[in-house]
């Protein structure tokens, strides 16, 4: 019996005529409604007409990000329907599906949508399609956005498309969806109160998955706080997994006190979700949730919410080929979402775990994951859409350039896409595996080699990060998994046996697979899964077995496409142990990780990234390993290794075989040129040895190389080259063309000019050195107008004073200087002057004994103003020396005045 006083009581009742309105004459429409009021249920059971007799049946499907928010939502409509889960409601998502004959309102993730309009584009029978929690940004739900709208388009306008949420860019996805009608519904918000609850003392910034123990301990003291302080049930939300299980040890204590602590996230067991979904009992509830359980679930009973902050979102590393989730801080958007679920039912309050100034720090949004995910998964999709480039779909923004070429090398490189990025066939039975590209090439071509369940079973670890008790050993993790009892163990179970089903239909030409599939989600990354667009085409590469197993051999897809031998045509097991099965997986996923040891637990992978294992690892010991999890702390200059299977050579240099390569390397190292002839797999040197006849070409450019990184300092320069180099740069700086620039990076880019032919000859640093840089430079200097003829006029090497004497002129500071003794220039009246003329040099005029005594660049005004005080300084100083009154009339000369008066 369908519960209408639940029904009637929901306020989004009131905005059903107008939603219904805005789809029969736009066929679009954005929702906007507050959690609580029934967008996620009564809306779709509405528009299903099951909530009014006499109305038209239509069939709906509805679209959550998350497969615990999906089971919820269809259990809730079942409920106010009074029926079982798959009769008129149903749901599916991966691994699970409760659908019947009579079913019309279906609830899917949004996975599962993707791959339903992938198999046929029509949707046939589905009448309207309700895109949940669209505020979220998920890529997969954004793309599906996209697929939708070229359906209306082009093939079914007669679709009608919903964009619903709690708290959205109405404008935008209104403009998305064709100027749709934004339909807003008001809902009965009960008063929260905000309690600021920062910790006492700093605590570090979170960096990638890294938290600090002390904010979780702060966390759980909050907890303790808000159950003395308030009524009703806490609801902590948390980052991740690793957060709720450590602050859930901290309140195990709790029971004894009669409360309960339960833990909400999406590996929780189903059995759990559904405890927590269903409401109170005797006993006050404690439930630290992801965020999850920000808008796509209602927990009942809840009064208090403690926010601690952060929350999860992917970033993708292409210049390390890594991506992974890192922690940040939560958005202004999430805390309002959070902090509404202590006001569903009744007054509530939320403790924020920061202080009111930070909280207009916070950004406005979450980063939509089209801007900071890994995109290979997104690409294919877009790929067997038939839109490469995805410069046709519909989307809030567009997927950034650099991000979707590294997406296409990938794809590429395992044969998934063509030259001009259309889908292979390959790619499209990657596709319907309901992987991540590269878990669904480790399933295709590993089943070819070790058999379908085994590959299977290594891929389903893969698709899901064991818990860290699992270990790092990929292979111990497997053993773990079989003989596991726990909730992990049951999925891994689960998704193998789906995995194998599901690449039985995607070879055997199947047009659909079953129900159950999901994408692994477009946004989703397999361990780090990203590569950069240098290391990509490692993917081609095929694993053989190491020595003493079996000889088969995989075989690569080309880039263009070409298949593999049918792993549908291999035994069902192997004869290769755990260990060297997980290897050749795990290096058929991430080729461009295979690393090799080159220190106590520290690795080299082929990418070029550092990576570390953990102390007292079994991994430690291993020469090679296939690095299928890995993340980089912001201060580590090496990722560290999470999980990994050890390899041999063999295995490692068959899966990155498209970076092995031997080259002749000719370089600057160490101080001089280097010549070596080097075979590598990718980043990873495997044997060098010298090389006796390198390529001249290469030894003048490691040559170059050596004096752009060390400087002209190399060559040979004497104090005349010296000076030469110095008179050049005034000429340059004075007057310009057609006197040459000599600072360093001019000369280096004219050294075909004036460093040849010594520096083709040379072979090392030594030959360096025996180049006269003087001589070099002096061929720089304008031979063919003829100006330099000029050059010792314009730029005097020696001046000529008054005394006779030739003194050399100090071009190496802003001004030429001449340093004299003032003797000598007696009966001079103006400063000499170079440049044609242009400048004045800047005297430094010295005493008898070689001291400065006074500086001018105007002597006329130095004998009329200065010289006085000069001279009576230093006549009593140097008495043996003349100091005439009048030195501008004075006779020059470099003695003293008994030596003078000998002639």
């Amino acid at each position: 019996m369908i519960r209408r006083d639940e029904l009637d009581a929901l306020p989004v009742r009131s905005a059903l005529p107008t939603l219904r309105e805005a789809l029969e004459g736009a066929g679009t429409a954005v929702l906007c409604a507050p959690p609580g009021t029934g967008k996620t249920t009564l809306v779709p059971l509405a528009l299903a007409g099951l909530t009014e007799s006499g109305s038209p049946v239509r069939k709906v499907l509805v679209a959550e990000p998350r497969r615990i928010a999906a089971r919820a939502a269809a259990r809730r409509m079942a409920w106010l329907l009074g029926e079982r889960v798959g009769e008129r409601v149903g749901f599916t998502v991966r691994g699970e599906r409760a659908v019947g004959a009579r079913t019309v309102v279906e609830v899917v993730t949004t996975g599962v949508l993707l791959q339903r309009l992938q198999r046929d584009q029509e949707l046939p029978g589905v009448d309207i399609v309700v895109l949940d929690e669209c505020h979220e940004r998920h890529l997969d739900a954004d793309t599906a956005a996209a697929f939708l709208l070229d359906v209306r388009e082009a093939l079914r306008p007669e679709l009608r498309l919903v964009a619903a949420s709690a708290t959205t860019d109405a404008e935008g996805w209104s403009r998305l969806l064709g100027d749709a009608p934004v339909v807003a519904a008001q809902g009965v918000s009960h008063p929260v109160e905000t309690v600021w609850a920062p910790p006492e003392r700093p605590v570090r910034p979170a960096h990638g998955m890294r938290v600090d123990p002390a904010l979780l301990t702060h966390v759980a003291s909050v907890v303790r706080r808000a159950l003395r302080e308030r009524e009703g049930d806490v609801l902590c939300f948390l980052p991740g997994v690793g957060e709720i299980a450590r602050v859930a040890g901290q309140l195990a204590d709790l029971a004894a006190a009669g409360a309960e602590v339960l833990q909400v996230h999406g590996r929780a067991p189903a059995a759990v979700q559904d405890a927590v979904l269903a409401g109170a009992g005797d006993r006050r509830r404690v439930v630290l949730a992801t965020s999850v359980a920000e808008s796509s679930l209602t927990v009942p009973g809840v009064r208090v919410v403690v926010d601690c902050g952060l929350a999860r979102e992917p970033r993708m590393d292409h210049a390390r080929g890594l991506s992974a989730l890192t922690t940040v801080r939560a958005s202004q958007a999430a805390a309002r979402q959070r902090a509404g679920r202590a006001g569903r039912e009744a007054p509530g309050a939320v403790y924020r775990c920061w202080s009111e100034g930070e909280n207009g720090r916070l950004p406005r949004f979450p980063s939509p994951e089209i801007k900071v995910a890994d995109l290979t998964a997104f690409a294919l999709q877009a790929a067997c859409w038939g839109d490469p480039d995805a410069s046709g779909l519909a989307l809030l923004d567009a997927p950034p350039g650099g991000a979707m070429a590294a997406a296409r090398d990938v794809l590429t490189a395992v044969g998934a896409v063509d030259a001009a990025g259309r889908a292979t066939e390959r790619g499209v039975r990657m596709a319907r595996l309901g992987l991540h590209p590269r878990l669904a090439r480790a399933l295709l071509d590993g089943a070819a080699q070790v058999g379908t369940r085994r590959a299977a079973e290594v891929v389903a670890l893969l698709s899901e990060e064991p818990p860290r008790e699992y270990g790092d050993d990929l292979a111990d993790a497997w053993r773990t998994a079989r003989r596991g009892r726990d909730a992990y163990a049951g999925r891994w179970r689960q998704e193998s046996r789906r995995l194998a089903s599901g690449l039985a239909s995607a070879l055997s030409g199947a047009s659909e697979t079953p129900d159950t599939s999901e994408t692994f989600g477009i946004s989703g990354t397999p361990g780090t899964s990203g590569a950069s667009a240098a290391v990509t085409a490692a993917a081609t590469g095929a694993v053989r077995h190491h020595p003493g197993a079996c000889s088969r051999v995989g075989a690569a897809p080309s880039p263009g496409g070409r298949e593999p031998s049918s792993p549908a045509a291999a035994p069902s097991s192997s004869g290769e142990s755990d260990d060297v099965v997980a290897g050749i997986v795990a290096a058929l996923a991430f080729p461009e990780r295979v690393a090799r040891k080159r220190g106590a637990g520290a690795y080299v992978m082929a990418s070029g990234t550092g990576a570390e294992v953990g102390d007292g690892s079994r991994l430690r010991s291993a020469e090679w390993l296939a690095v299928a999890v890995a993340d980089r702390p912001v201060t580590a200059a090496s990722a560290r290794v999470r999980l990994a299977a050890v390899v041999d050579e063999e295995t490692a240099r068959a899966a990155a075989g498209a970076l092995y390569a031997e080259a002749e390397e000719v370089g600057w190292a160490d101080g001089d040129v280097v010549a070596r002839s080097v075979a590598r797999l990718g980043a990873i040197e495997l044997v060098s040895r010298p090389l006796r006849d390198a390529d001249p070409a290469l030894v003048r450019e490691a040559l170059v190389d050596g004096l752009r990184r060390e400087g002209l300092g190399l060559l040979r320069w004497s104090d005349g080259a010296r000076s030469l180099r110095e008179r050049m740069a005034f000429l340059y700086g004075e007057l310009g063309d057609p006197w040459a620039d000599v600072a360093d990076d001019a000369l280096l880019a004219r050294r075909d000019e004036w460093l040849e032919p010594e520096l083709s000859r040379a072979r090392r640093r030594a030959d360096l050195a025996r180049i006269d840089a003087g001589q070099a430079l002096s061929r720089l200097l304008p031979w063919a107008s003829g100006a330099s003829a000029r050059f010792d006029e314009l730029a005097p090497e020696r001046i000529e004073v008054p005394s006779g004497s030739r003194i050399r002129v100090d071009y190496g500071g802003d001004q030429p200087v001449l340093a004299v003794k003032l003797q000598e220039m007696f009966g001079l009246r103006e400063s000499p002057r170079v440049a044609g003329g242009r400048v004045p040099v800047l005297v430094h005029l010295l005493s008898p004994a070689g001291r400065p005594a006074a500086v001018t660049a105007d002597l006329a005004s130095f004998w009329q103003d200065g010289y006085r005080a000069v001279r009576a300084e230093l006549r009593g100083r140097y008495p043996k020396h003349p100091w005439p009154e009048d030195p501008a009339t004075a006779e020059p000369t470099r003695h003293t005045t008994a030596r003078m008066r000998r002639g």
